[in-house]
């Protein structure tokens, strides 16, 4: 793996080619003797996506990647005479590559990690830890920085705690002071102290107790900060900003997983730069929140920016600099996020910018060597896993994400207050027809499974949820799934099973119980979710270890976060349930439960059917492939019954 830095000129051969004239910013334009304008650059949740490339599905994306955020970087660079390039964090972990490098080629003393060789060939001057980089452990972490051409600052890890956050002896350094050069708008060039700090979610010592417990303790965000930050203004820093691996929500306490808008509040920090929630600041989806502008982008007043996750944005503070006496202050500030890419309204995506060879070349061999790893074994499956019967049986494809979550869960929760509750999983095929035609199922034989398969059980990256229920919400949960069927005359033929209103990622199985659906019955809620018969009762038998589940029954139900978060308007489920928030993927954790099995057997386990409805019939269309695997179904009485429309094969099921 080769690493070169670049510099202006080399960067700006490779980079795209654009306009002649370079349009400066109003602060660079405007700034007069003593003042100078200094851009800020962030990237944020990298997640080793260096390459543009999806390799679960294995092909090109023009979405993620590093290698596309550098063209932005190096149009701010040419727009200022001042700028700094900072990282925060979650940089090694989150895609095959970094599963490739920790599991397989593993890191030994004096290696480069693909994602720090890149962010080298960047220049960048600083990062801090974001959660992720604990999953594989201290030793893999202390490795991988330790190539790192630039300082990576944690103030809230330690390995000894002290009787004040001041005296921790700290996993790395807690904050730095960068001297910068900066020209001010008369031409004449200053020295100015530039402060970082940086904050992980205390929650590390949950999500990677197996790695961390009896190693490093995880203070408070704002406890370390309020006694870090007077320290920086004491050793002389102008300026100080908070490297705040922590998103932007409302809350009090101690232990915020989210504390950037309160990070905001401590006296000394004067611009923060956010992340962890994968999402964009400034930014609508930060609208309403006291203390919060989001078209602005500040924090409590203060100029912050979140640059979305994979490279997929770049985050841009623009801060004009005054001197004040024998220091300097922020005297007026702007906040972007600049995209990569641009979504159209048919869903089709518009690249807006090219790769930089110089970061694909600082990582090629690493990404080849990624594609030969995603296109090989890492587990066997005892079964196949297909979804041609999702909508009409207990299926493998679903069930093998069911018991990775649930897998997953049951080490998350373990030791903390709800470790006692039942532990359910719901899982809903994305992939069973419909829209996307006869083709759009999964369907991996049995045998060898590669990682990029797993892009055939789960097709997004949602990312692991927990919630609380009672026993007359989960029954709801299924009432509202079972939507996806009409109404069933008992004693007629021939009739049609599926509602095409009803979308195949509503349709939950719940795993941990066992029930039935009386198609006779009326839906309860339309396809929507929308309550329109109240007092309709299709689920039938609904058991928990064999017993009747009673309504103020409590239960824990493995999810994702679009469904925790109300997506598609479950009961139970609109974002106030929600009792744990997994750093991990659904995809991920797929991925690593089918490592440590090493051999799967995803095989369903028939925890639901159709209640009988005797001379009764219905019809069911599903991929022609389906007929490779009829055999399977021991508990549904299903034949062949002709061609259904637009290349559908279709079936009847007796009920």
């Amino acid at each position: 793996m080769k690493t070169t830095r670049i510099n202006r000129r080399t960067f700006m051969a490779g980079a795209v080619a654009g306009t002649s004239l370079i349009a400066l910013h109003p602060f660079s334009a405007r700034a007069a003797a003593n003042q100078a304008h200094l851009r800020i650059m962030e990237t944020t949740d990298l997640h080793v996506h260096i390459y543009p490339y999806d390799y679960y599905a294995d092909k090109p994306v023009d979405t993620v990647g590093l290698a596309r955020t550098a063209s932005l970087i190096q149009s701010v660079r040419d727009e200022a005479t001042n700028s700094m390039l900072i990282d925060n964090g979650d940089f090694l972990q989150g895609n095959p590559m970094g599963d490739y490098i920790a599991y397989e080629r593993g890191m030994k003393e004096g290696d480069m990690h693909p994602i720090i060789a890149a962010m080298n060939t960047l220049g960048f001057e600083a990062s801090t830890l974001g959660n992720h980089e604990f999953n594989y452990g201290l030793d893999f972490l202390m490795k991988s920085v330790a190539g790192a051409r630039f300082p990576v600052v944690c103030a809230n890890v330690a390995l000894e705690a002290g009787a004040n956050p001041r005296d921790d002896k700290t996993l790395l350094r807690p904050w730095i002071i960068l001297e910068k050069d900066i020209t001010d708008g008369a031409g004449e060039t200053h020295p100015v102290r530039i402060g970082l700090v940086g904050f992980v979610p205390p929650q590390i010592m949950n999500w990677d107790r197996r790695h961390l417990e009896g190693k490093v303790q995880a203070r408070d965000i704002l406890e370390a900060a309020n006694a870090h930050v007077p320290a920086m203004r004491e050793a002389g820093a102008d300026i100080i900003i908070a490297l705040s691996h922590s998103g932007i929500a409302e809350g009090r306490g101690e232990g915020l997983e989210n504390a950037a808008l309160q990070l905001a509040g401590v006296e000394g920090i004067d611009a923060i730069l956010s992340g962890h929630q994968h999402l964009v600041f400034p930014g609508k989806r930060f609208e309403g929140l006291a203390g919060v502008d989001a078209a602005a982008g500040t924090l409590r007043g203060k100029p912050a920016v979140m640059g979305g996750f994979w490279g997929s944005h770049m985050g841009l503070l623009d801060l004009m600099l005054e001197r004040d006496g024998n220091s300097w202050r922020i005297a007026a500030h702007t906040a972007e996020a600049r995209p990569i890419a641009r979504r159209n309204k048919d869903r089709s995506v518009t690249p807006l910018v090219k790769s930089v060879p110089a970061v694909l070349n600082s990582v090629a061999d690493i990404h080849e060597q990624t594609l030969e790893y995603i296109r090989r074994p890492v587990g066997t499956t005892t079964a196949p896993l297909y979804s041609y019967f999702a909508l009409v049986a207990d299926d493998p494809s679903v069930q093998i994400v069911s018991t990775a979550q649930k897998w997953y869960l049951a080490e998350m929760l373990k030791g903390g207050e709800f470790e006692g509750l039942p532990l359910l999983s719901a899982a809903a095929p994305f992939k069973a027809g419909g829209r996307g035609g006869p083709e759009y199922y999964t369907d991996v034989p049995a045998g060898p499974i590669a990682i990029k398969n797993v892009a055939d059980l789960y097709l997004y990256p949602n990312t692991v949820r927990a919630v609380k229920v009672t026993g007359a919400q989960l029954k709801d949960w299924l009432e509202r799934s079972a939507g996806m069927f009409n109404q069933i005359t008992p004693g007629e033929k021939d009739q049609v099973l599926l509602n095409p209103e009803f979308p195949s990622y509503n349709f939950d199985v719940i795993d941990g119980v066992t029930y039935g659906i009386d198609l006779s019955r009326p839906s309860k809620f339309a396809p929507k979710g929308e309550l329109i018969n109240p007092e309709a009762n299709r689920i039938r038998d609904l058991l928990y270890e064999g017993k009747s589940v009673q309504p103020d029954q409590e239960f824990i139900i493995a999810t994702n976060n679009y469904r925790a978060g109300g997506g598609g308007h479950f009961p139970g489920a609109d974002g106030t349930t929600t009792i744990f928030e997994a750093p991990d993927t659904n995809r991920d954790v797929i991925v690593r439960y089918i490592v440590e099995q090493g051999t799967i057997n995803p095989s369903a386990d028939d925890n639901w059917h159709f209640t009988p409805l005797p001379g009764t019939t219905v019809l069911f269309d599903t991929g022609p492939k389906a007929m490779n695997y009829l055999s399977d179904l021991k508990g549904l009485k299903i034949e062949p019954a002709g061609d259904g429309p637009d290349g559908f094969a279709r079936f009847r099921i007796s009920l």
